[in-house]
């Protein structure tokens, strides 16, 4: 059995920086859908096609082809008035500045007696990354349970 379009698929993955260093082990199995449904890198996704149980793999990924390029204009320095009162470093704010950059999530980074800074890039945009692991299971769905799964991931 390989891995094709809409086969459910179980990985060991590990992500690491372009000298080897794990940036991210993930102690459970990642579970996907195969076939271009966005639920992991593109380009990891495209190496995985074709694959058996047990085959390993290993895929650089540009910062582009990873958690995306580090943005500038995601960074912003914020008064703490426009905070909410609880504000403090590490909280995750959504949806702020009126509206704009709606759906972002932003991470309070640093703060002072007057702002705070936020920063809603993911921790790793801009890393360029090897993504190693080994694939552990694939199966294959009937219509109606892929069409659960999508619908789930659109709620």
């Amino acid at each position: 059995m390989t891995i094709k379009k809409n086969a459910l698929v179980s990985l060991s993955l590990t992500l690491s920086d372009e000298n080897g260093n794990a940036i991210e082990e993930n102690d459970e199995d990642i579970i996907y859908l195969h076939g271009g449904y966005g639920q992991i890198f593109k380009k990891l996704e495209d190496e995985l096609e074709g694959k058996k149980i047990g085959d390993k793999f290993s895929v650089a990924l540009s910062a582009s082809q990873a958690f995306g390029e580090f943005r500038e204009d995601l960074v912003l320095r914020e008064l703490l008035s426009d905070m909410p009162e609880d504000v403090e470093v590490g909280m995750e704010l959504e949806g702020l500045v009126d509206g704009v950059l709606e759906g972002v999530v932003f991470q309070v980074v640093e703060m002072d007696d007057t702002h705070a800074l936020l920063d809603g890039n993911h921790p790793y945009a801009g890393v360029p990354m090897i993504a190693t692991g080994e694939v552990l299971e694939i199966e294959y769905l009937s219509d109606e349970a892929i069409d659960k799964i999508l619908q789930h991931e659109e709620h």
